[in-house]
């Protein structure tokens, strides 16, 4: 039997994958929050950051986001491994997640970049047990509430998203997460 040695859990989740053009195959937006996330390396408010308004340039924001630079630098390695993240730069962030029955807003400063996002029109909660896949690698599980509203302002502008149904999680691309783990 092996022993999970490399995992993730957090408290107070908001995740968001989407595309600002139907033209795009990949998401240019992720913003992939928790308000407190423990790992071996250590607890803070942590998540990952993605922003490529220019589909043919490098984006203009990518990387995990951390108010704990060692927490921030467990993800790729060990959580994001054998993907497109498990290099990603960590960056120092400010957050502040709010949720409550009927809304869910996050706002994470970092690199220069202001990103807030409000969710609503939330399901029931259910509970999920994913396997890995090539995408992601890892075991999920935990709780989730999908959001059928979402808005997403960068530096206060209001930015035309398309969410599609199924993100980088592999559930829904707009969810509400109170708590889960991510495991290899």
């Amino acid at each position: 039997m092996n022993n999970v040695t490399q995992w993730m859990s957090w408290e107070g989740g908001i995740d968001l994958v989407a595309v600002t053009s139907p033209d795009l195959q990949m998401p240019n937006v992720i913003v992939h929050l928790g308000r407190m996330v423990s790992t071996p390396a250590g607890n803070a408010a942590s998540g990952m950051v993605l922003w490529q308004p220019d589909a043919a340039a490098a984006p203009a924001v990518m990387g995990f986001v951390s108010t704990d630079e060692a927490v921030g630098k467990y993800f790729g390695p060990n959580i994001f491994a054998d993907t497109p993240f498990e290099h990603a730069p960590v960056l120092n962030a400010t957050f502040d997640i709010q949720i409550t029955a009927d809304k869910a807003t996050a706002k994470c400063e970092t690199n220069g970049y202001v990103f807030e996002v409000e969710m609503s029109g939330f399901s029931a909660p259910y509970l999920i047990n994913r396997e890995p896949a090539a995408m992601p690698p890892f075991y999920q599980q935990g709780v989730e509430i999908h959001a059928t509203e979402v808005t997403l302002k960068i530096n206060s502008e209001k930015i035309n998203i398309i969410i599609p149904p199924v993100g980088i999680t592999g559930g829904p691309a707009s969810v509400v997460s109170p708590n889960g783990v991510y495991a290899r």
